[in-house]
């Protein structure tokens, strides 16, 4: 069975395409630039050569046609017919409330991602553009929509309340959602696997670090609680985004500067973070190069970044009444040995050990604390796009087993 896997941004398609028998990327790449000048699509050769394709894509359904146009091509496709892609699993930020699980795309369905459109303003739409453009080229093609916040709704109240006034929970919907839920999930059940544990029982600590980054408590296969919030820019510092930050500090820079809640907005989620601090980059790996460079900034940039982990990971410890896995996964926590090593070296309470020559893998399912570590350190490099896949045909094999 082969599924077709979108990630649509307000400017760009990601697509993976997967034959599910064997798991196999048949064909991967992405556009960028829609409706801006010098658009293209780059693809990945099954042999790992990159290949551009300049084209004006100046909306979605366009991006969509030549992504497919690209899979039947007779010099670099996967498929002859695009009959033989089975079904279509979306990428959506937010579903808010709504969903605790992935969807078989409906009308229904539709209506309460564009009623989430005021939680995620910047993915949502364009999540609905791909759907849009799916629905319109190949309409008897089942969609199914995957959520980023899905996998956090098991958070208690407890954990996702906001200490304001409760009518802007009841109102609005204020409240935490966590996000790369996703990636979440799919590393946690994956490093069960890996280590041979069950589900039931574990205590582990998820730390998703990348541009982006985002931890999760997860006991018992099930989210506790996570870093991300009602936006993806609370939690952790990252390569842009500030992470926690008082509220009072926002007001008082937002009357000093004239700033208005937009650019506010822009200065907290584009121009903070590693970027605001070290002011070079928002590049991991300059700033590690700056650190052995001995430049202070970036060092102080750096100490603040891992700080951050790990405290987190100290509190999430303590909210699980303890921590059998810590587990990296993300652009920087698959690759970034410094990074892991730099956030573990204070977690010897908990019998964190560090092996340095294991911990020098990249990119690599690996164990890389000591035999004698009380806790499993593993890296698990994330693959959300396969859990989408997994998640559309198990709801594709639903629809079609007898019942």
């Amino acid at each position: 069975m082969k599924v077709l896997v979108l990630n649509c941004g307000s400017s760009s398609i990601k697509y993976k395409l997967f034959e599910m028998t064997t798991k196999e990327v048949l064909a991967q790449g992405g556009i960028e630039k829609i409706g801006l000048p010098g658009s293209f699509l780059k693809l990945t050769l099954p042999n790992g050569e990159k290949k551009i394709l300049e084209k004006d894509v100046p909306e979605h359904t366009t991006g969509v046609q030549f992504i497919f146009d690209t899979l039947t091509n007779a010099e670099y496709g996967a498929v002859k017919d695009l009959h033989e892609i089975k079904a279509v699993g979306h990428r959506v930020l937010h579903g808010g409330t709504k969903f605790s699980g992935s969807v078989l795309i409906d009308d229904a369905v539709i209506a309460a991602v564009e009623e989430c459109c005021d939680l995620g303003p910047l993915h949502n739409p364009a999540n609905l553009k791909g759907i849009y453009a799916v629905q319109k080229l190949l309409p008897e093609v089942p969609q199914v929509a995957v959520f980023d916040t899905a996998f956090h709704q098991t958070m208690p109240d407890y954990a996702y309340l906001y200490a304001i006034p409760y009518k802007y929970f009841e109102k609005y919907g204020i409240r935490r959602y966590g996000f790369h839920g996703t990636s979440h999930r799919y590393v946690s059940k994956r490093v069960c696997e890996f280590l041979g544990i069950p589900q039931e029982g574990s205590k582990i600590i998820t730390c998703h670090i990348g541009n982006g980054g985002s931890i999760a408590a997860v006991k018992d296969g099930k989210c506790i609680d996570t870093t991300m919030g009602l936006t993806p820019l609370e939690g952790l510092m990252m390569g842009t985004r500030s992470g926690d930050i008082d509220g009072g500090a926002i007001t008082y820079i937002m009357k000093k500067e004239g700033l208005n809640p937009d650019e506010m907005s822009t200065l907290l989620n584009k121009k903070s973070g590693v970027l605001g601090m070290f002011e070079k980059s928002s590049d991991m790996r300059e700033l590690e190069d700056a650190v052995a460079r001995g430049e202070e900034r970036a060092i102080l940039t750096e100490n603040m970044y891992f700080y951050r982990i790990t405290k987190y990971i100290g509190a999430y410890a303590a909210a699980m009444d303890g921590v059998d896995v810590i587990l990296f996964t993300g652009g920087v926590g698959e690759n970034q040995a410094t990074a892991r090593a730099g956030v573990c070296k204070t977690l010897g309470y908990l019998g964190v050990k560090i092996d340095p020559e294991k911990n020098k893998v990249r990119g690599k399912e690996a164990i890389i604390s000591t035999d004698d570590s009380k806790v499993k350190v593993v890296v698990i490099p994330t693959d959300e796009e396969l859990m989408i896949a997994t998640d559309t045909m198990n709801i594709l094999n639903d629809m079609t087993s007898p019942k």
